[in-house]
C-alpha cells in the first residue's frame, strides 16, 4: 500500500468480479476526460475504441487501484500483441504474444476516476505495470496514449513515436503511440 498526505491508495490485480465496477469507471473516465482534448462526437466515438480489455484480467495484468477504499483507477501490462482497444474492438486485437527479448510489452487500457485525478493513481498504476513487465524480462514498453493521457506519459519518460487517427462509429480519434525503456 502507498500513502498519500490525503488519503491511502492500495492497488490489486483485478479479478472477473471486478469487471462491472471496472466498466463503469472507464465509460465515466472516457465522457469526462477526455473534454477538452475531443469534441463531444470524438468522445462518443472513443468508446468504440477504447475499453476493457477482459483479456488483461484473465492474463492476472490488470491493476485495480482504490483510494481510501473507493475504486479510483485501473490500468494494465500485456504481454499480447494488442496494443489498445477494448473487448468490442475486435478488429484491434491480436492475442500473439509477444517476445521480451525483441518486443515492448503494452501498457494497456489506463483510466482514472473523474473524481480521482491529480493524486498520484494513474502514475502509480504505471510505475507498477511497468515493473510487472519488466519483472517478466520486458526491455521495452510501448503504449497508444489519448490527447488527455499524453502529458502523464511523457512525464514518466515516455516519447512519442506515430501520432494516428482510430476511426470510431465512423469519427476519428487522435491518439499517440509512444515507447519507454525499461529498468530491468
Amino acid at each position: 500500500m502507498t500513502t498519500y498526505a490525503a488519503g491511502k491508495i492500495r492497488t490489486r490485480w483485478a479479478t472477473s468480479s471486478d469487471l462491472p465496477a471496472l466498466k463503469n469507471l472507464i465509460n465515466r473516465s472516457i465522457d469526462a476526460l477526455q473534454v477538452g482534448f475531443l469534441t463531444p462526437e470524438q468522445i462518443i466515438s472513443s468508446h468504440a475504441v477504447m475499453g476493457l480489455d477482459t483479456q488483461l484480467v484473465e492474463d492476472g495484468s490488470y491493476l485495480i487501484a482504490e483510494y481510501d477504499g473507493v475504486l479510483a483507477g485501473c490500468g494494465g501490462w500485456s504481454k499480447r500483441a494488442t496494443l489498445y482497444g477494448g473487448d468490442h474492438s475486435s478488429d484491434l486485437r491480436d492475442p500473439i504474444l509477444l517476445n521480451p527479448e525483441r518486443d515492448p510489452a503494452r501498457i494497456r487500457a489506463m483510466y482514472t476516476d473523474p473524481a480521482f485525478t491529480r493524486k498520484g493513481i494513474g502514475s502509480l498504476i504505471l510505475k507498477q505495470c511497468e515493473q510487472a513487465a519488466a519483472d517478466h524480462g520486458f526491455r521495452t514498453a510501448e503504449l497508444m496514449a489519448t490527447l488527455s493521457g499524453e502529458p502523464l506519459y511523457i512525464a514518466s519518460g515516455y516519447y512519442p513515436l506515430e501520432r494516428v487517427e482510430a476511426t470510431g462509429d465512423g469519427v476519428n480519434v487522435p491518439l499517440i503511440r509512444m515507447q519507454k525503456k525499461l529498468k530491468p
